[in-house]
Parts: C-alpha cells; sequence; structure tokens
C-alpha cells in the first residue's frame, strides 16, 4: 500500500477545513498550490512522529513544506482552523486536566518533571471529549494555576476536574461564570465541598481526549524545538479530533 493510500482526510473533512484557509487551488501563487497535499504532508509527519526529512517525495520537498508549516504556525492558520471547528455551542460541560509529554532538551516551554525534560499540555475539553482550549508550560508547572485561563469567556454548565485543581480561587472562578465545580475535595481541605459523583465519572473523557491526541506520535513525543511549533502539532491534532 502505498503513501496515498494512507491519507487521513477524506473529501468531506477537507471540505470542512479548506474554507478557513487562506488561498485555495484557484489562487495564483504558493498559498493556492495544493493546500490539500501541504496539509496532507504535515500530518503525515505529526501522526508519523517521523523527522521532517523522511517526509515520502511525493508530498514535495520536505524543507520546504517545514517551511510552509511553520510559517503558518507563525500566522496563526492552525489556529484558525481549529477554532473554527470547536465553534459547538453545546458547552454544558467543560473538564480541565494535564499531560506530560518528554521532550527534547533545548526546546522551549520545557522543564523538569519526574520523567526528566518535559513540556506539560493543559488542556479544556467539552462534553463529548473534544478539546476547545490549551495552553503549554514546562513539565513542574501546576495545575491549578492554568485553569482559570482555560476557563475564561467559555460557557457551561458543569466544569470538572480532579483533586489538583482544588483550590478556592478556581472553585470562584467557576461559581462567577454560573457554572457548579465537579472537583473531589484535597484530603487537606478542612472545609468539605459536596461532590456530585454521578457527574465526576464523565471526567474519564479528558483522559480518552489525551489518549487519542497521543496516537499522534509527534504530539505524544516533543521533537519540535520552539513552543510555537509544537502548539501547531497539538492544533492539529485536536482539528482532526473534531472532524473524525
Amino acid at each position: 500500500m502505498g503513501v496515498l493510500d494512507r491519507l487521513i482526510l477524506r473529501d468531506e473533512q477537507w471540505e470542512r477545513i479548506s474554507h478557513h484557509i487562506i488561498g485555495d487551488e484557484r489562487t495564483r501563487g504558493s498559498s493556492g498550490r495544493d493546500n490539500r497535499m501541504f496539509v496532507e504532508a504535515v500530518l503525515w509527519i505529526v501522526r508519523t512522529g517521523s523527522p521532517w526529512r523522511d517526509l515520502p517525495e511525493v508530498f514535495g520537498e520536505w524543507n520546504s513544506v517545514f517551511r510552509r508549516f511553520s510559517r503558518w504556525s507563525q500566522k496563526g492558520i492552525w489556529w484558525r482552523i481549529f477554532a473554527a471547528m470547536s465553534d459547538d455551542p453545546d458547552f454544558e460541560y467543560l473538564i480541565v486536566d494535564s499531560t506530560i509529554v518528554r521532550a527534547h532538551q533545548h526546546d522551549q516551554a520545557l522543564g523538569r518533571s519526574r520523567g526528566g525534560l518535559s513540556t506539560k499540555i493543559h488542556m479544556a475539553v467539552r462534553g463529548l471529549g473534544c478539546p476547545v482550549r490549551f495552553t503549554l508550560t514546562a513539565g513542574q508547572k501546576g495545575d491549578a494555576p492554568q485553569a482559570d485561563a482555560l476557563i475564561a469567556g467559555l460557557p457551561a454548565d458543569v466544569v470538572m476536574a480532579d483533586t489538583a485543581y482544588d483550590s478556592d480561587r478556581l472553585r470562584k472562578a467557576i461559581a462567577d461564570k454560573g457554572a457548579v465545580a465537579v472537583i473531589p475535595n484535597n484530603p487537606s481541605r478542612a472545609q468539605k465541598h459536596p461532590l456530585d459523583k454521578h457527574l465526576y465519572a464523565q471526567r474519564h473523557l479528558i483522559e480518552c481526549c489525551f489518549a487519542k491526541l497521543k496516537q499522534f506520535r509527534r504530539v505524544a513525543t516533543r521533537f519540535e524545538k520552539t513552543a510555537r511549533n509544537y502548539r501547531a502539532v497539538v492544533t492539529i491534532a485536536a482539528i482532526v479530533l473534531w472532524i473524525r
């Protein structure tokens, strides 16, 4: 089976994202030259985790594809596509959590955690387990301080998180947005809060989301030197989850 028999995007999926890309097949200049094959080339890299130099020739010259990928990262094109795909009004639940990704020594957004040099992805997903917002930090950064930015401005009836997010500040931020906090109490907490265990069972959806994202090998192991390009890699994988 050849490379072109294993492309990720179906026609209807490409149709959904192509409207949010600058230029199309009718546009003159580099922005309009076979955008679909370029996106497939990037998806091949993100899915396989292969070095850019190993990009199959059918996708074009690897360095040209890499430079274009970097330009799109700089211009925010990947993020614009993700924002369009994740613009779903059904925000009954928001679930917040983080995951550690092992990274290379000279990368940005890098720190030390138990597993060594690493980056941490902090993410909010909606009720069906698709990502709606994420941020990157060094691996040793705490979870609760990142949560405020993850949920800010996102409507929700319920915000779920694990014990690491049990703080008075976050509980107040959740209440201020008119939502219910479904967060287990830290054992050290003197004043306990009630926990809806039935709702809390839905928190596994974010763990499933991380598992799906890490099926893309370039998400699971970070190879990008810059935080911007790694953020683009995570964004691209998140787009695929929305259009599956």
